[in-house]
């Protein structure tokens, strides 16, 4: 990737995350112990990580209309500004990030065997990421050489929203800090275990 800003493109939502003593069983009640609002979507949350690593990051996508969302933007320093003409032309790099849950959809059952049956749909020079939760993750770019890397689980499991946006983010910083793509595999696998550990995303760095 190289040194460069990040542009994520989606949709920024409000996430309500009540916490409970244990996980719920279907058709009961529980009490909340406690609640907290959290600005989430993929595209919000991948800019949040990148731009609590360091990384200069843009956000373009839909916002809703209010104060919270827009303020948690600014805090974080994400550029959210309206851009017109452009008469630079960007240099891309193409990264494809393929869910567990995509992979299985399609019939397979592992990182690398779903890397190998989907690489030859990408376009050619992709590199192509799937993680695989306590598995860690796997990649394999134009040379055809697989890489993975393990799982780094926390010593206590708190809160996994967010955690594969945090991989992605985390492995898209790598790259674009001229990292190669087994240290982005290894460091966006140690990120997104790390944030599994704690509520949110502000302890990431710490």
């Amino acid at each position: 990737l190289g040194e460069g800003k990040v542009l994520c493109i989606g949709l920024v939502c409000l996430d309500i995350i009540n916490v409970v003593d244990k996980y719920p069983e279907e058709d009961t009640d529980s009490r909340c112990v406690s609640q907290r609002w959290q600005r989430g979507g993929n595209a919000s949350n991948s800019c949040t990580i990148l731009s609590i690593l360091g990384a200069p990051c843009a956000f373009m996508g839909s916002l809703a209309p209010g104060p919270v969302l827009v303020f948690e933007i600014y805090r974080l320093a994400i550029v959210i500004c309206t851009v017109l003409v452009n008469a630079v032309m960007l240099r891309l790099s193409l990264q494809v990030f393929v869910s567990k849950d995509v992979a299985v959809h399609f019939g397979y059952q592992s990182a690398a065997s779903a890397l190998k049956g989907l690489y030859s749909r990408v376009k050619q020079g992709a590199v192509l990421i799937c993680a695989w939760a306590e598995k860690g993750a796997d990649a394999i770019g134009p040379d055809g050489v697989l890489v993975h890397s393990d799982a780094f689980p926390p010593e206590k499991l708190v809160d996994t929203l967010g955690a594969g946006d945090t991989f992605n983010a985390s492995v898209i910083y790598t790259l674009s800090r001229g990292g190669t793509l087994q240290e982005a595999l290894t460091f966006g696998c140690q990120i997104a275990g790390k944030k599994c550990g704690f509520h949110g995303y502000d302890g990431i760095v710490q």
